[in-house]
Order: C-alpha cells, then sequence, then structure tokens
C-alpha cells in the first residue's frame, strides 16, 4: 500500500482525518511521517486544538501498526489503541508534522509469530509532533491487532 492508498483509507473510514487534512507524507524503514495544516486543527489561542493534536499521534501510530499488518497480508485486521499516554510539553504554532516510529524488526518477528500461533498481538508505538526541531507532543500507544 504506498501514502496516497493510505490517505484514501483514512480519509474515507475515518471521516475526521479528511476534515483535519491529515497527509502521511514520507515512509521509510524507521519513521512514517504525517502532516496537517494549523487552520483546520487551532485552537482559541491560535495554537495547535489538543484533540487535533491526540488524533493525529494516535492515528499515526495507527497507521504504522496497519501497514506492518498490511505488509504481513493481514490487511482485514482488526487494530485498536488499547493504551496510551500523551505529554503535551509546547504549543503548535504551525502546521503540524508528526514523526511515527515504526516497528524495529524484532518488533515485526514477535508480532508475525503471534498472529499466526494465537490470532492477536500487540505494539507499543511512539509518536512525536515536532516543529523546529522541538517535541511538542510526545505519544507512546499500545495497539492490539486480532486477525
Amino acid at each position: 500500500m504506498n501514502l496516497i492508498e493510505l490517505e484514501k483509507k483514512l480519509h474515507t473510514q475515518i471521516p475526521l482525518t479528511k476534515y483535519m487534512q491529515l497527509k502521511p507524507e514520507v515512509i521509510d524503514e524507521e519513521v512514517l511521517i504525517t502532516t496537517a495544516p494549523l487552520e483546520p486543527n487551532i485552537n482559541d489561542k491560535g495554537t495547535g486544538f489538543a484533540g487535533s493534536l491526540s488524533t493525529l499521534v494516535t492515528i499515526s501510530a495507527w497507521c504504522a501498526c496497519f501497514l506492518e499488518s498490511y505488509k504481513l497480508g493481514h490487511d482485514k485486521a482488526m487494530i485498536a489503541v488499547i493504551k496510551s499516554d500523551t505529554s503535551y510539553r509546547a504549543p503548535v504554532t504551525k502546521d503540524l508534522k508528526c514523526k511515527t516510529f515504526l516497528p524495529t524488526k524484532e518488533q515485526i518477528e514477535t508480532l508475525k509469530r503471534k498472529l499466526e500461533s494465537k490470532g492477536s498481538a500487540s505494539l507499543k508505538i511512539k509518536a512525536q509532533i515536532v516543529e523546529d526541531d522541538k517535541i511538542c507532543v510526545d505519544f507512546e500507544g499500545v495497539y492490539v491487532i486480532k486477525i
């Protein structure tokens, strides 16, 4: 699945992401970068709305889980966040940019083994909203994946 297809999936199946104008921008072996413009995600103070910031990190980490499941041939897997911790460290004053850290090879091997043997597994995913090299939002979520 490429990033255009992922964006279409998000906007079709999670309508809030379309309103937020969330866009998967870049993916490599270590990170997924997602973005959203500030304007539709702004609060009364002229900074990023906490609900939008939370949604961006949560959905971006979900995308990391979905993409790994997809690569393993489980494109219909049920994926849900079951626990998360979000720290708001600084206001976001520009367009939103989220850096999501993709699972390591070891995590992927464990995921594959557990999905094959138990039909479910979990992944811990970290994401950050960064502005001018400063971490504004720090997120860690545990996602369950069931096939």
